[in-house]
């Protein structure tokens, strides 16, 4: 969450991977994509487009 809280705009998974410092190999773009589309089928985060992910406006 610190990542979208430091972030103004929408980021991409792969932006949110290399923010936390994990390396970019497909495996972990798509398993940090399966959590953040988990997150906003929570409400936690919004999926501006598809791909797009941000915090929800409160």
């Amino acid at each position: 969450m610190a990542v979208f809280t430091a972030a103004d705009h929408p980021l991409l998974t792969r932006q949110v991977c290399e923010a936390m410092d994990l390396p970019v190999a497909p495996n972990n773009i798509n398993n940090a994509r399966l959590k953040l589309k988990r997150l906003a089928d929570r409400w936690i985060l919004a999926e501006s487009e598809p791909g797009l992910f941000t915090q929800p406006l409160p």
